[in-house]
Order: structure tokens, then C-alpha cells, then sequence
């Protein structure tokens, strides 16, 4: 039997605490679009791992804490639709910031086609000046 969508959601999720980029590249289609809804949309795998890249720089230590997560088989066509509700941790060697996020992702055909995260950039912000 094939990976779901479910369970290929969490396995990406739980690649973050390997640290390798390429790794987690590998999870989307050529064309998948990213959007860390406070900040502007990407496309392409290339644009993706840059925009990945740029945030994590710095970063020692990355864990998606998976508190809940659910999938629908469809999403108007062949995409079936995952969601999570996550607590994402990156560590620095001068401190630990965890972000409370939702997550959407759309899976075609065993691949991350498209990845939403809504957060508060507020609290992100203030706790990287804190």
C-alpha cells in the first residue's frame, strides 16, 4: 500500500529535525508553492529551498511538534488537503524560540504540490529580540 497524504505530511514534518535541506526540498513538486502567510508566496522548488534556506541560517536545531493532524482525500481534483496544528521550535546557541503555526498542505500524487503556515509574525518577532 501507497504513503497517504497523512502520513506523508508527518514524515515531512518530522525530516525538519534532520536538518538537511535537500531532504526536505525532495517532499515537493517542481512547481509547489510556499506561503508563510505573513510574508509573500514562492514557487518552484528552487525559490522554496532559497526562501528555506534564508530563514533557517543560523538555526542549530529545528523540531515541528505535530499536535494535531488531519487529512481529506480531495481538494476540487486530484489534491488531497492535510492539516496541522504545530508548534515549531528553532533553537540558536542563544535561544529557543517556539512558534505556534497551522498548517496546510496540498498533496498530488505523493508530493507536496502547495504549503500554507499561518502564524503571528508578532510573536515570532518578539521573540527573537527577547
Amino acid at each position: 500500500m501507497s504513503e497517504t497524504p497523512l502520513e506523508l505530511v508527518r514524515r515531512f514534518c518530522d525530516e525538519w529535525s534532520g536538518g538537511d535541506l535537500d531532504a526536505i526540498v525532495a517532499y515537493f513538486t517542481d512547481d509547489a508553492t510556499y506561503h508563510n502567510i505573513p510574508i509573500d508566496p514562492v514557487a518552484g522548488k528552487e525559490a522554496i529551498k532559497a526562501t528555506i534556506a534564508g530563514f533557517t541560517a543560523g538555526v542549530d536545531k529545528i523540531e515541528f511538534r505535530v499536535h494535531h493532524i488531519v487529512a481529506d482525500g480531495s481538494a476540487g481534483g486530484e489534491r488531497a488537503v492535510v492539516l496541522t496544528e504545530r508548534t515549531d521550535v528553532f533553537v540558536t546557541a542563544a535561544k529557543t524560540i517556539e512558534l505556534p503555526v497551522m498548517g496546510t498542505f496540498e498533496v498530488a500524487d505523493g508530493k507536496i504540490a502547495a504549503w500554507r503556515d499561518y502564524f503571528d509574525m508578532n510573536q515570532f518577532m518578539s521573540q527573537l529580540a527577547g
